[in-house]
């Protein structure tokens, strides 16, 4: 799984869709603040349904919010020109996945930036912290994504046009590493810097698990896909 996540590997999406069902993930997807229609249908594992940005966001910080779903929020208060609170606002917290769950998800997604398609965040831009994340490409390479976790901030990139039929001309150029990524990793050398956000390059914590090892040292896994059943689920 760690692999397959890391190179953007849909044959294993396929093949786990077909073991849990389109309803599965569109449910999961909901306890995670996604509100956009999805049809339940084999390919949305390939990512073919529409979702705001904002969507993304909030559903990629639940695994560094250990489990907990946080919708996010434009405007958290109000003042008036004497700087007196009219009026402030909390945020919607829900669980939607177990602490374990979430730790499993953001060490699979270590993955993606370690040694998978997210790699030019370590290799070019020398972000050295821990960080999480995945990377998006649509259709004729209309839309690149690069969506970035760390345990004090969580951010999305999207690349592209609402009129659908402006795309790159090939994949090596529109892919959302080359497009997203490099976008979410300038700005968060630039936070980095910035030591007024306090933002910490610390890891993510490990949740309190006796009964299950949660030390995830896959190493460089071969994959022998003559082994692997595919199962044709469109």
């Amino acid at each position: 799984l760690k692999y397959a996540l890391a190179q953007s590997n849909n044959w294993i999406s396929a093949y786990l869709m077909n073991r849990f069902g389109p309803q599965a993930v569109i449910t999961m997807a909901r306890r995670m603040g996604v509100e956009s229609h999805i049809d339940p249908v084999p390919a949305i594992c390939l990512g073919v349904c529409d979702l705001k940005l904002i969507e993304m966001v909030g559903a990629m910080s639940t695994f560094a919010n250990q489990g907990v779903y946080i919708k996010p929020m434009i405007i958290t208060k109000i003042e008036d020109k004497n700087g007196n609170v009219i009026a402030s606002f909390s945020p919607k917290e829900s669980e939607a996945m177990s602490e374990v769950t979430a730790y499993k998800m953001v060490e699979l997604m270590k993955g993606v930036v370690q040694s998978g398609t997210g790699g030019r965040i370590r290799l070019v831009y020398k972000l050295t912290n821990p960080i999480a994340g995945k990377t998006g490409t649509t259709q004729n390479n209309s839309d690149g994504w690069f969506m970035g976790i760390t345990p004090d901030l969580t951010s999305g990139v999207w690349v592209g046009a609402e009129d659908r039929s402006v795309h790159f001309r090939s994949t090596e150029l529109g892919q959302g590493s080359r497009t997203a990524l490099p976008i979410w990793a300038i700005y968060m050398q630039k936070v980095y810097a910035d030591p007024s956000l306090h933002i910490s390059k610390g890891d993510f914590p490990k949740p309190y698990a006796p009964d299950m090892d949660l030390n995830f040292d896959c190493g460089k896994a071969e994959v022998d896909y003559d082994a692997v059943e595919f199962i044709d689920v469109f």
